[in-house]
């Protein structure tokens, strides 16, 4: 199962991939669902099993997030 993270703005879409594909996980921008936002168009879909780990981190390093949606 993958998550999609979406945000208000790209560079903060931006600075996600980048972060987390330093940090070695698979983790990569995707066009989002108009049902899920209408913000900056663009989500990062990463595995599920990272998101404690991905919201800890976030909240350190100030990388605001809008949502994280589950898909299959």
């Amino acid at each position: 199962m993958h998550c999609l993270a979406t945000f208000e703005t790209t560079h903060m879409a931006i600075l996600f991939e980048k972060t987390f594909r330093k940090a070695g996980l698979n983790v990569k921008i995707v066009p989002i669902p108009r049902s899920l936002s209408s913000s900056c168009g663009l989500a990062c879909r990463f595995p599920c099993d990272q998101k404690d780990f991905i919201l800890t981190y976030c909240e350190e390093k100030d990388i605001e997030i809008q949502d994280i949606h589950e898909i299959d």
